[in-house]
């Protein structure tokens, strides 16, 4: 029993040094992670009719860099112009041509192509993005 006591000691001490670790962290130093995308990630019913694909990130990004990459499974939407970032510098769009009753996916980011960065230059960490839009 009293073993038991040691073990659990020695493990809340250990977690409460994890706190005070994650707590000296701060958001500029970790990379930029996305927060939304528009269609939302796993959507089945996104309107064929939308012309833009945008995500967001956590923090401002660099501007003219992107890296919206081709899964190999799934389609591409077909590109209708520049991609371009909001004024807030966190929300990326790519103009788009969708159709009806297609599954896409994408990368933001991948391992190969780490081109969305924020103003530091540190990658955002890959997501997938998939989604299928209407019949």
């Amino acid at each position: 029993m009293f073993r038991g006591g040691i073990v659990l000691t020695a493990l809340l001490a250990g977690l409460i040094g994890v706190q005070a670790q994650a707590d000296d962290l701060s958001l500029d130093e970790v990379p930029p992670v996305v927060v939304k995308t528009v269609p939302q990630a796993g959507a089945a019913d996104v309107d064929p009719k939308l012309t833009e694909i945008a995500v967001t990130f956590s923090k401002p990004m660099l501007a003219e860099s992107w890296s919206w990459v081709k899964l190999t499974k799934g389609q591409f939407p077909k590109i209708e112009g520049k991609p371009k970032y909001l004024a807030d510098r966190k929300t990326c769009v790519l103009p788009v041509k969708l159709e009806p009753d297609t599954t896409y996916a994408m990368w933001i980011n991948s391992t190969e192509n780490g081109n969305f960065k924020d103003a530091d230059g540190q990658p955002a960490v890959p997501y997938l993005l998939v989604f299928k839009t209407k019949k």
